[in-house]
């Protein structure tokens, strides 16, 4: 069965199509396996200034549009049916009052293939995360539980669990959104820096008074903040998915590399051979919300805590659920 996923959030738009196993009555439960076809990410920056005035920006609803546009095509010409194209849009378009305008939009551009954005909410989106996060987490070595953290431009998801979500809160703290809240200095100052910090604390004691963020074996770490910074702390010479994908980080080294690009100035960030152009303005952000997760997840589990980054997300997670629907327990609302 081939299908599509389109995941839309705050700073990129994403295309996976691929082949997923057809589920057999002993394995209907299982989580379906996916071949990947065709995987793309574009920056667009859908939610460029939405935190401040609460409206989709023109230009950005125009440039997210043109590239709805063209992923439409793509899925045409690789043969997806109809039926089988899942759109998921996010934070940025979860939080503008023009929404109408996008979901509209992403209508035309698709047509034929009968798809409109869902704007799901927080806990399907973790619960998203954590389904596309963990598919291969245990075959590769990884024990859990787990404590997925899938940093966003607008949100971020913290989700535990083993097999299934115990727990899991969408939080409103993003590379994105505190990039336009706070770092308004190149290189940031120290001032910046504790506000931003700031900010992420009341989310991160939000996040551990709901989920919990002890009793686990390994942190799991998802989208482009956080790869970028294990490219860093890998000490890669270009972006290599197969490098990043589920590499067992120290937990010091990835700190230390947060640490790197959240003092760096742009013109540091931007010379960094494994740095995507529209991540430059932005990883400071995310590198922080990453150090402070990693610290908090220390702090609750001790030295041992097992540290890895998944090239597998939400995406994944989008592209399975075509097959078989992620089921959301209250719970994790």
């Amino acid at each position: 069965m081939r299908v599509a996923a389109i995941d839309c959030g705050t700073n990129s738009i994403r295309l996976l199509i691929a082949d997923a196993a057809e589920s057999t009555p002993e394995d209907e439960a299982a989580t379906p396996v996916l071949t990947e076809v065709l995987r793309r990410t574009e920056v667009v920056r859908l939610g460029q200034g939405v935190d401040r005035t609460g409206r989709l920006d023109p230009a950005a609803l125009e440039r997210t549009l043109g590239m709805c546009r063209e992923y439409a095509q793509q899925c045409r010409e690789h043969g997806v049916p109809a039926g089988r194209v899942r759109f998921v849009a996010t934070s940025a378009s979860r939080d503008a009052s023009n929404a109408d305008e996008f979901v509209a939009g992403v209508r035309e551009a698709f047509g034929d293939l009968d798809v409109a954005p869902e704007v799901v909410t927080g806990a399907e989106e973790a619960a998203l995360s954590f389904a596309g996060a963990t598919a291969g987490l245990a075959d590769a070595g990884f024990d859990g539980p787990y404590l997925v953290a899938d940093i966003g431009g607008g949100s971020t998801e913290i989700i535990r669990g083993t097999h299934e979500v115990i727990a899991g809160t969408s939080l409103d703290i993003g590379c994105v959104r505190l990039t336009e809240r706070h770092h308004r200095t190149d290189p940031p100052t120290q001032e910046v820096i504790d506000a931003a910090r700031y900010d992420i604390a009341e989310a991160l004691d939000a996040a551990e008074a709901e989920v919990g963020l002890g009793g686990v074996t390994t942190v799991v770490g998802l989208a482009g903040s956080v790869t970028t910074v294990a490219a860093l702390a890998l000490g890669l010479t270009s972006y290599d998915r197969e490098a990043i994908h589920l590499a067992r980080i120290p937990i010091e080294e990835m700190m230390i590399a947060c640490e790197r690009l959240i003092l760096s100035t742009r013109a540091e960030r931007a010379a960094q051979p494994f740095m995507h152009p529209g991540r430059v303005d932005v990883i400071g952000a995310g590198a922080l919300i990453w150090w402070e997760v990693l610290e908090r997840a220390r702090g609750a589990n001790g030295p041992d805590l097992v540290v890895t980054v998944s090239e597998h997300d939400i995406l994944d997670g989008i592209a399975q659920s075509v097959v078989r629907p992620v089921v959301v327990e209250e719970e994790t609302a």
